[in-house]
């Protein structure tokens, strides 16, 4: 007899950087863009929605390598030699919409857009090659009017989705006072741009790495991370670093020059608008310290933090950081129109946002599942289907168990779906025409607080009865009794 072959079959594995999200999440999450859209709607933003992948030479020269169509995206060729990419951002793809149909569009033009966006990027610890951004961009608004409106707005969307004034800033710099900045220390001109990107992209880091390293990144050696890759420094000399860190601390400088002082006067101007409209330091602060390594920022540019502490990888007690940010780009379009149309815009983190949200809520339990109608006898489904078409009727999300197994595997399931309470009608019930709620919130709370096994059957903790057809007003008693 010949071998029977072994089944090959695949490994249930996530691509490296990718995550699964699950219900709790996915809920939560809806609820809070809804929050973020409501505010975009309330500023006159209309939605547009453009697709998941672009023509790669649409994407532009901020992304990180563009002589390589996959360094730091993720790119295919199509059967006509043509390369495509996934959308790095949302920018991009507006910035060939508003080239395209510029002549019929309305100047300003105002749009809002939410989805997903893919890095070709090393993945680490809460940073995943496919994440959510929720943009909103003025386009054709040359004045600092538009970007006092950004600030204003980005503000507004961390009180609308629940971050208290006291736990979050718009931290606000200008892109010509880094580019001045540049200037004073040598580095201005075509022959020194490579080197002024790779400067705003290690200052960029100064959230996350301690300053020596960001001394590193800037200087001659380099620096090499924790798992032994290496970074090429930026090539300034030490007087050179230590003129950016002087500046970044204070805002002050011992040179001046033109773009400088441009830059600082738009920022005096931004800052007297919002200060205006009722924004004061606590909300929107001017900070010379914010710095956004994306290359196309050519004037004001902003950051959402979140500011409360919390508890990083090693147990050390640090700030969250920014959960969204944003600037002018008034040269982004002129790619396709040789022109330049002067826009600017903000991008929130959908799920770095989510993250900021649950730990300041320190939520310890899931957010609420279905409440579930437990199927005592077989021969009564259609009972039990009833039952939940009330409760369904009612607006309560609810389910009838449709496994095959006994209570206690019901029990089970009800505590893995996270169900607020369940329903039993056993033939006791049934006869009196009760139904019996038992509340699990309730009784998980209780079940610490009982040590005895005799007491627990006894005192059957959270449970109750009530007449059949009160059933829609008791189980909704449970459900207020655990809101929030």
């Amino acid at each position: 007899m010949s071998k029977k072959q072994k089944v090959r079959r695949p490994k249930p594995r996530l691509p490296k950087g990718m995550r699964d999200i699950e219900a709790g999440e996915i809920r939560a999450m809806n609820a809070m863009l809804e929050k973020i859209r409501g505010v975009y709607e309330l500023y006159g933003f209309e939605p547009l929605e453009t697709p998941a992948y672009e023509y790669s030479d649409c994407l532009g020269k901020f992304l990180p390598d563009q002589e390589r169509p996959n360094a730091g995206v993720f790119s295919f060729e199509e059967d006509g030699g043509d390369w495509l990419s996934l959308r790095y951002d949302l920018t991009a793809p507006l910035a060939r919409y508003v080239a395209a149909h510029y002549d019929a569009l309305p100047k300003p033009f105002r749009r809002y857009a939410t989805g997903s966006v893919w890095r070709n990027e090393k993945p680490g610890p809460g940073r995943f090659r496919q994440f959510t951004q929720f943009d909103a961009d003025t386009v054709g608004a040359p004045t600092g009017a538009a970007d006092a409106e950004m600030c204003m707005m980005m503000a507004d969307v961390m009180e609308a989705v629940g971050i208290k004034r006291g736990d979050y800033v718009i931290r606000v710099n200008n892109r010509k006072v880094l580019d001045g900045l540049m200037e004073t220390i040598g580095l201005d001109g075509e022959e020194h741009a490579t080197t002024r990107v790779n400067v705003l992209r290690s200052l960029d880091k100064m959230d996350k790495f301690p300053r020596d390293q960001i001394a590193l990144l800037l200087g001659k050696e380099g620096r090499k991370d924790e798992s032994g890759d290496f970074t090429k420094g930026a090539g300034l000399d030490k007087e050179q670093i230590a003129t950016l860190f002087i500046f970044l601390d204070n805002g002050k400088t011992e040179k001046q020059n033109a773009l400088l002082e441009e830059g600082l006067g738009e920022l005096s101007d931004l800052q007297d608008l919002v200060r205006a409209a009722g924004y004061e330091e606590d909300r929107i602060r001017i900070d010379p310290s914010v710095i956004r390594g994306l290359e196309y920022y050519t004037g004001p540019v902003f950051e959402a933090e979140v500011t409360f502490d919390v508890k990083n990888d090693k147990g050390q007690v640090v700030q969250f950081g920014s959960v969204g940010g944003g600037g002018r780009y008034d040269g982004l379009v002129a790619r396709f129109k040789g022109v330049e149309v002067p826009a600017t815009g903000m991008s929130i983190g959908v799920s770095r946002l989510y993250t900021a949200m649950q730990m300041l809520a320190q939520k310890d339990r899931p957010d609420p599942g279905p409440v579930l109608v437990l199927v005592m006898d077989r021969e009564r489904l259609a009972d039990y289907q009833k039952m939940t078409k009330i409760l369904r009727d009612a607006g309560i999300r609810s389910e009838m168990y449709v496994g095959s197994s006994g209570m206690r595997a019901q029990m089970k399931y009800a505590d893995k779906r996270h169900a607020p309470c369940v329903i039993i009608q056993g033939s006791d019930e049934y006869e009196a025409g009760e139904v019996t709620i038992k509340d699990l919130v309730k009784g998980a709370e209780l079940s610490k607080e009982i040590e005895d096994n005799k007491d627990w059957r006894e005192g059957r903790p959270a449970q109750f009865s009530v007449k059949s057809d009160e059933l829609v007003e008791a189980v909704r008693s449970v459900l207020a009794r655990h809101e929030g």
